[in-house]
């Protein structure tokens, strides 16, 4: 018998959401009405929701020991949105020790809870057995290293819209400078990991299928989002920042996410293969 959550996780869960949403609006207003303690209160509700979020993650975890199946949550369409909304949390905070300004918190943290907000309203939390397939301690290495990528690749598609929106208008030059800075280094990050999730899925995939790659839908577009954020990467460093660098950068970033939510969602939703558990329902 399949079993839905616990009243604590709901609970849990759905105050991270909500915290997530607030410490957005805060960073919003941090950054249009230049509120100088808003920073400040914007970091720390977007702490105290990442705390949360790992609370959740705890119970969710327990849950699965208390259900009898007694796996790590990572295996489905609810649980990765839950930990792909910790990551994103995750890695901009930390980055926001270095980062000149706080107003990206807006972004990252919209972004952020508009991703739990999917999972609680749209999918299916039900604690299910494991399929035979996922049954195998590659499954932790290759979830968390994609979305440790999928996580840095979110933080630079805001970064890079905070880029393009001020870039004429509202950031100094040295602020601009900062920007393309840290997008061009969480995009070597995010592609570190991605490289090292596309690994660990093909050592996992001759284990459960008896081949390495077998061009799943999943695998292509996989691939392909590591090819748009590889070349963007080789075109800098053959370029330069001069010839790709500022806005050529950022909208390369802003293609490459939308590659990602592709290959998270769209392939899910309208294809259909080896990867076809984890659809929701």
């Amino acid at each position: 018998m399949f079993r839905t959550l616990l009243p604590e996780n709901s609970l849990v869960f759905s105050l991270a959401t909500f915290v997530y949403f607030v410490a957005a609006l805060i960073y919003f207003i941090h950054w249009v009405f230049k509120w100088d303690w808003g920073g400040f209160v914007g970091s720390t509700i977007g702490w105290a929701g990442l705390f949360l979020n790992l609370a959740a993650f705890f119970i969710r975890w327990y849950q699965t020991h208390q259900a009898g199946f007694g796996y790590v949550p990572l295996s489905n369409l609810y649980e990765s949105l839950v930990f792909f909304g910790l990551c994103i949390a995750l890695i901009y905070l930390v980055m926001e020790f270095k980062f000149p300004s706080k107003a990206l918190g807006s972004i990252t943290f919209t972004l952020t809870a508009f991703i739990m907000a999917y999972a609680s309203l749209k999918a299916p939390a039900e604690i299910k057995p494991l399929l035979p397939a996922l049954k195998s301690n590659w499954l932790i290495a290759h979830v968390v290293t994609c979305f440790l990528g999928y996580g840095a690749f979110a933080v630079t598609f805001g970064l890079s819209l905070f880029y393009l929106i001020g870039a004429n208008k509202t950031l100094s030059a040295s602020l601009q400078v900062s920007l393309e800075h840290f997008i061009y280094r969480l995009m070597l990050f995010g592609f570190f990991w991605l490289s090292l999730g596309i690994i660990t899925g093909s050592v996992w995939a001759e284990q459960a299928w008896g081949s390495y790659w077998s061009w799943d839908p999943k695998e292509t577009w996989s691939f392909i989002t590591w090819l748009i954020y590889g070349g963007a990467i080789h075109l800098r460093l053959i370029k330069g920042s001069k010839d790709w660098g500022g806005k050529k950068l950022a909208w390369l970033n802003i293609i490459g996410f939308a590659s990602v939510l592709f290959t998270y969602f769209g392939v899910n939703f309208l294809l259909s293969g080896l990867h076809s558990y984890a659809t929701p329902g």
